[in-house]
């Protein structure tokens, strides 16, 4: 038995011994061949096998993998665009430089305007506040005074903000952080129950921004440029979500008119039914709205916000000699303005390449495509380093919030002699209070031929007031069980219809003028004299 094992080894090496002799002679593709051959071998033997249930299992595991990685694919997907969306927003439209040191950040804040002399009002107002609680005049006084620098250093730390984000996010930031000072003084009047200075100082709110902030960009920009171009479907949208805006502030009013008078007619109860229906349609269904508003302006249809969009309509520039133009020092016209303005760009540019003929038609160009080939070459360089910049947005929060405490204490006072009324308090000079950053921000850029910026704070803020503060106040006071409900003051109801219907005349064409300016200024200060004289209503809860 072992010589035949040993025969039959010495038989199987001898056999064997050609092949891989040959092997080594035809060279390593044929090694290969037969090594791969000799691998294959045993799957021959497993061949012979019956192959009916490897199969399906391997198919069905195979199925269950596939079924099982298209929802991982989906989201994974989804997450992909999310993040991909997220950082298009978070980048910046042109590159930031290095940030300053802490000590030039706070020498940026010491010189950022010249209304910083105001803050020396607020610690006057604290000491009028404590040392002489009765002098309510002067205590609203300084306290008004003193809420302007603060406002304006707010803005100051929400431009830096939006340095480092991109410009849809920036925007959507100035007109957030632009309302916190209304938002402020809102939860602060809600929380002592003056509901009829909350709802006054909300709509005021809209109406300084429809009217006298647009009022003053269209009219600064039109002294400078015969006509000035803006996004047409954006600015469209604005005003059909302004009209909704309205529309569910009538309601309410509608609703109780319609039952007065009718036998069965209940004050107490149709009241409450007004209170439950404010918590349904503004505490609800508006902040839903509101959510789908940002997920239109920052995602599906940003395009539309953006300088670049080609519905912008072309700015034109007075034909011939400006009849405006009077005596322009050197600082009303400087560098910067030249590079930021599309029109001047736009003028530069035809300047240097006089071989092209010119155009018979004087219409500028929105040059957004011309100004970014200028600036992003050159980084934005930040006046402050992000730290600074939120404990910035941190002191001056809490600065403001006590000190329009003191400011809202004082109104009741304020208003007692007779000599102003608490309507023209809460719908004219508060509003004014909290826009007056906005207020210069705005008409600085119009004048640059900026104005769809101008637009985004003007529209913008009343847009984020009417979805996004009114229905949170709305909210909170169900929470705190304040009844703060929509039925506003039928006077203030009919005016914020007629300035939203007048603004979105004003608007349809998508180009503006200074005489539009003229008109939306003079209505305000109509509206501001008819609440000189009008003493207001208490509502349908006036102690709660």
């Amino acid at each position: 038995m072992g010589m035949f094992r040993n025969n039959h080894s010495r038989n199987f090496c001898s056999s064997s011994l050609p092949s891989r002799t040959a092997s080594l002679r035809d060279g390593p593709a044929e090694m290969a061949h037969s090594t791969a051959s000799s691998v294959r071998a045993p799957n021959a033997v497993e061949e012979t096998f019956p192959l009916t249930q490897r199969p399906s299992a391997s198919a069905n595991r195979r199925r269950t993998s596939t079924a099982s990685s298209k929802p991982q694919k989906k989201s994974l997907n989804w997450l992909a665009k999310f993040r991909r969306a997220t950082s298009l927003i978070m980048q910046p439209k042109k590159p930031v430089a290095k940030a300053p040191t802490v000590w030039r950040s706070i020498q940026a804040i010491v010189f950022a305007s010249w209304l910083n002399v105001l803050l020396v009002f607020i610690p006057i107002s604290w000491a009028m506040n404590f040392a002489l609680p009765d002098q309510h005049t002067l205590i609203f006084v300084f306290a008004f005074l003193a809420i302007i620098p603060l406002a304006k250093l707010l803005a100051f730390a929400t431009d830096e903000l939006s340095l480092r984000v991109g410009q849809t996010l920036a925007g959507l930031l100035n007109a957030t952080l632009g309302n916190a000072v209304e938002l402020i003084v809102s939860i602060i009047a809600l929380a002592k129950c003056q509901l009829t200075i909350v709802q006054s100082s909300l709509v005021g709110s809209i109406l300084s921004n429809l009217l006298l902030v647009l009022g003053m960009c269209f009219f600064a920009g039109g002294l400078r440029f015969s006509e000035q171009g803006f996004g047409l479907s954006a600015v469209q949208l604005n005003s059909s979500l302004l009209t909704i805006s309205v529309i569910a502030v009538l309601l309410p009013g509608a609703f109780h008119m319609a039952l007065q008078g009718q036998p069965e007619y209940d004050e107490l109860s149709t009241d409450y039914n007004i209170l439950k229906t404010s918590h349904g349609v503004r505490g609800l269904l508006f902040i839903i709205f509101y959510a789908s508003y940002l997920v239109f302006q920052l995602f599906s249809h940003k395009a539309l916000y953006h300088d670049d969009n080609e519905d912008m309509q072309p700015t034109k520039e007075y034909t011939g000699q400006n009849p405006f133009r009077l005596h322009r020092t050197r600082r009303n016209i400087t560098d910067s303005e030249i590079v930021s303005s599309p029109s001047s760009a736009h003028d530069r540019e035809a300047a240097t390449t006089l071989s092209h003929p010119m155009d018979a038609n004087p219409d500028v160009e929105p040059g957004t495509h011309s100004i970014a080939s200028v600036e992003t070459e050159v980084p934005e360089q930040p006046l402050m380093n992000l730290a600074v910049c939120l404990w910035l947005l941190v002191v001056v929060t809490v600065l403001v919030a006590v000190t329009a405490e003191f400011l809202v204490d004082s109104i009741d006072g304020l208003t007692s002699s007779g000599s102003i009324n608490k309507e023209f308090v809460s719908i004219i000079l508060l509003p004014i209070v909290g826009n007056a950053a906005e207020h210069v921000t705005a008409v600085t850029v119009s004048v640059k031929d900026k104005l769809t910026l101008s637009l985004g704070v003007a529209v913008g803020s009343s847009i984020q007031i009417a979805l996004f503060v009114i229905p949170f106040i709305v909210t909170l006071g169900w929470i705190m069980n304040k009844p703060l409900t929509l039925l506003f003051d039928p006077l203030e109801s009919i005016v914020l219809f007629l300035s939203v219907l007048t603004v979105n005349y004003v608007v349809q064409d998508g180009k503006s003028n200074w005489l539009e300016g003229m008109i939306l200024m003079c209505l305000y200060l109509i509206l501001g004299v008819t609440f000189w004289y009008y003493p207001g209503t208490q509502g349908i809860f006036p102690n709660c």
